[in-house]
């Protein structure tokens, strides 16, 4: 049935869809493939905070500017950093069962020079080495680049510097961490970098800067497709965006406030008695500000922080990740991606939620998690211009397209 047809998988927050994203779907589109499905993260996102805009919203403008079919990221590893999200986008596409192809940008643009990274980092000679450089006290991503230095050169050390060679070198583990038949494929990032504050002249902003521009009331839509705007202007209008991780800020105070000591200590990537210095920061912290200065240390990134921060907020264990994805859950598709779920019914090696009385027949480990993000979803409600009411995880129903909306 998947003779003639090549199925690309992009792993994806979309946060907002952009420029960027869009050109990664036209070179996607250019190298054969015939259906593209998105595993994207629902409604918080690897930063640590809640996504710009929801995860509806996000999968109706993948829909309607070249993605086929949208499945949620479970929350676990949405909201990891780059190894752990990496392994369940790909845990995921490899379960769908017919996805060929794993697209993803990166920096260089040299799926060779990302692969041949991989390699070396799964080897025993850079373990020891990187745990040479940990002993130093330097941060894991200073320590991982020097460790590649150490074995290597300077120029492909330099290539740990991007966060998307980072990620799409991640994405390259992973395929070989499961002996997964999905071949992966890069296209070299344009215009402006991950962090880049100022705006480039070509009007590829980075998603940091479309936020910015949305969160400031300034003029975004040059920098978007033209088929998103509406959906977002819409969502705006409606009071349902921008969310912002400040409305949360006492919320998440008052849950760090009541943890214990080992509830800090089952967070993910709390480790060396880290659990203390949130727990001491939990009690004399006034804002969220304060609480990731208190934390914060050579050792430990802003961003790392702020996600054990969220995990801790949306009650997310460590334990969670110790498995993979258990189900696929549908977000989205149009008629190309309805045809893909034709397909997964035949290959895919997870139960398929399309309709929520589907739920009662998941495992036990499946529901806990299903109801991690319907809490997660209620919770994003708070984060919203307008407080939105609990329970939109089952009311809100799957994003269709029609060819005529595209």
């Amino acid at each position: 049935m998947t003779q003639n047809l090549k199925i690309s998988g992009i792993i994806s927050e979309f946060n907002p869809y952009h420029l960027g994203h869009q050109s990664l779907i036209v070179q996607t589109r250019q190298s054969g493939a015939t259906h593209i499905v998105a595993i994207m993260s629902g409604n918080f996102v690897q930063r640590g905070e809640p996504a710009c805009f929801d995860k509806w919203v996000r999968a109706k403008t993948a829909l309607n500017a070249g993605v086929d079919l949208v499945i949620e990221l479970p929350l676990p590893w949405a909201v990891s950093g780059a190894e752990t999200f990496a392994a369940g986008g790909v845990s995921i596409a490899n379960a769908l069962g017919c996805v060929n192809q794993l697209s993803f940008g990166s920096e260089c643009g040299d799926i060779t020079a990302l692969s041949a990274i991989a390699d070396i980092l799964r080897t025993e000679q850079f373990s020891q080495a990187l745990q040479a450089q940990l002993q130093k006290g330097v941060s894991f991503a200073s320590a991982r680049q020097e460790a590649m230095r150490t074995l290597t050169n300077n120029e492909t050390a330099s290539l740990l510097e991007h966060p998307n060679n980072i990620l799409a070198i991640a994405y390259c583990n992973a395929l070989k961490d499961t002996n997964s038949d999905i071949e992966p494929f890069t296209v070299k990032r344009i215009g402006a970098s991950h962090h880049d504050t100022e705006l480039p002249p070509k009007k590829i902003a980075s998603a940091s800067q479309i936020r910015r521009m949305i969160e400031q009331e300034q003029e975004y839509a040059a920098y978007i497709p033209k088929e998103t705007y509406p959906y977002l202007e819409h969502a705006i209008q409606n009071n349902t965006a921008p969310a912002s991780i400040h409305r949360l800020e006492r919320a998440i105070l008052a849950k760090l406030r009541t943890m214990t000591l080992q509830e800090f200590a089952n967070l993910p990537d709390v480790s060396e008695g880290l659990e203390h210095r949130l727990y001491k920061a939990a009690k004399t912290a006034v804002s969220l500000t304060e609480f990731y200065a208190y934390v914060k240390t050579k050792r430990y990134t802003h961003a790392r922080i702020r996600r054990i921060t969220l995990c801790a907020f949306l009650n997310i264990q460590a334990a969670y990740t110790q498995t993979l994805p258990p189900y696929l859950h549908v977000l989205g598709f149009n008629q190309k991606g309805k045809e893909l779920l034709s397909i997964m019914k035949q290959t895919a090696s997870l139960p398929i939620i399309t309709q929520y009385n589907q739920l009662r027949d998941l495992s036990p480990y499946a529901k806990i998690l299903f109801e991690l993000e319907t809490t997660a979803t209620d919770l994003y409600g708070l984060s919203t211009p307008q407080v939105q009411p609990c329970g939109k995880e089952f009311t809100q129903g799957i994003v269709t397209v029609s060819c005529n909306e595209r």
